[in-house]
This record gives structure tokens, C-alpha cells and sequence, in this order.
């Protein structure tokens, strides 16, 4: 019987990877990758590795969930190991709690190795600190896309998120950020609180913007910005290097 192993890729940077992740890869007789992980990556598979592509990423078409599940299964019982590679942390917005749980369930050994999730790493790219002493005693994850069959935890109560006070990290927000914006503006939340949108983070692709609450849908649309992207909301946002925005947007008040 073989095992499996859930693993972070990072946000994207493949000098992010844990040392921890590169020799899971090189151990790999199978590899299960998602959509946002990088060719680079895939460098310290050793070269008969196999190499299956199973993208999952937003807005996009998918490998059913189950499919990938049940290969998981079928290459584990071949006695192979199995690294399932995902773009972040297995565990951060990745189902690699749902993942463990089903492969748990059939019998299988699991081994889950984290990785830097680009909700830590978009916003230090930027030179934002998600907790500060002067401005943020905390931060929280969110994701701001609804589960399609409104199962539990499908949908933020943003009203809630907006009395914490604390820096907003939201993933999977670009397309309803407009509905976001309304919903905490709707709260009680400042209009001018800053914000950072930050695409493709870590990757040579990376693009970035800041702007404020009440712009915040107008502007991504004018930069252009999209999938995938992370949101930071917060008050730490004015610790942004200068050169973070491709928009000339003021962040003062």
C-alpha cells in the first residue's frame, strides 16, 4: 500500500517552496497538480515520475473533485506515492481537509505538508504587514466565493467581518467585489478604509493596485485585474511600498 501526500506549492514563486515540498516531489511516483502550480516546480520530480494534470481554479473548467479523489485511491492502492500538489497551503481554501478526510476513509495514510499561501505572500509583496502594532491586532481569512450548492459556510457575513475591525484577507474575490464592496460599505465600514488587489503574487506576472473601499470595483475594472487575486482590506494597506500601485490613487484620510 502506497500513501499520500497533500502538498503546498506556495503562491507561486518557486524559490517559496518548503524544503519540505521539494522532497515530497523528488519522492513522488505520482503527481496530481493543480492549475496555479508553475512548470518550475515540477523540476525536482524526478524524470519518471508521472505527471497528471488536474486543474482546479476559479471561474474555470475542473477535474471533478471525486475524480481526483478516487485516482488518488486507485494510485495509492498500487502501492505508488502520491503527492497531490496545490497551488498555497493544502489547507488554506485547497479541500485538503475534505481530501484527507476521504482518503483517511478508504484506508490510506496521508501526510499534509504546508505551504506559504498567497494570502501571506500577496500582501508582504507589496510591503504590507497583515497585523500591526499601530493598525491591526489581527487578520482574517476569507474567501469571497459562495459554494455553488449553499451549503454551510457558502456565503461571509461581511456585516461581521466589518465589526472585527481587523485586516480582511479575502480570496477568491475579484468577480463579486463590487457585491463585497456594497456588503461592507452597507456595515458601516469607512469608505476610505484602504485596500490592495494583488494578482498572480510572487510570479513574474504579478500585478498589483491600491485604492480604497468605495473605488475599489471601479478601479479593479480599470486596471484590469483578475483571477487569481487577493484583497487585503485594512488599515495596514498604508504600510505599501510606493511603487505597489499602477493606479495614482490616494490613500490618505
Amino acid at each position: 500500500m502506497g500513501k499520500v501526500m497533500l502538498v503546498g506549492a506556495g503562491p507561486g514563486d518557486p524559490e517559496l517552496l518548503t524544503l519540505k515540498a521539494v522532497k515530497a516531489i523528488a519522492a513522488a511516483d505520482v503527481l496530481l497538480v493543480d492549475a496555479l502550480v508553475p512548470d518550475a516546480v515540477l523540476r525536482h520530480a524526478r524524470p519518471q515520475a508521472r505527471v497528471i494534470h488536474v486543474g482546479k481554479r476559479g471561474g474555470c473548467a475542473s477535474t471533478p473533485q471525486a475524480f481526483i479523489e478516487k485516482l488518488m485511491i486507485t494510485e495509492a492502492r498500487a502501492g505508488h506515492c502520491v503527492v497531490r500538489l496545490k497551488g498555497g497551503d493544502p489547507y488554506m481554501f485547497g479541500r485538503g481537509g475534505e481530501e484527507k478526510a476521504h482518503l483517511e476513509a478508504a484506508g490510506l495514510v496521508v501526510e499534509v505538508v504546508n505551504g506559504i499561501s498567497a494570502g501571506l505572500a500577496a500582501p508582504a509583496s507589496i510591503g504590507v504587514p497583515l497585523t500591526h502594532r499601530d493598525f491591526s491586532a489581527g487578520a482574517i481569512f476569507v474567501t469571497g466565493h459562495e459554494r455553488a450548492d449553499g451549503g454551510a459556510g457558502s456565503a461571509p457575513d461581511w456585516a461581521a467581518l466589518a465589526r472585527t475591525g481587523l485586516t480582511l484577507v479575502i480570496y477568491m474575490g475579484v468577480a463579486r467585489c463590487r457585491e463585497i464592496q456594497t456588503a461592507l460599505l452597507a456595515a458601516g465600514m469607512r469608505a476610505a478604509i484602504p485596500v490592495a488587489v494583488i494578482q498572480s503574487a510572487s510570479t513574474p506576472q504579478q500585478a498589483q493596485l491600491l485604492t480604497t473601499l468605495d473605488a475599489m470595483a471601479e478601479d479593479i475594472g480599470r486596471a484590469g485585474l483578475g483571477s487569481p487575486s487577493i484583497l487585503v482590506i485594512g488599515e495596514v494597506v498604508r504600510c505599501a511600498a510606493a511603487q505597489a500601485a499602477p493606479l495614482a490613487v490616494s490613500l490618505a484620510g
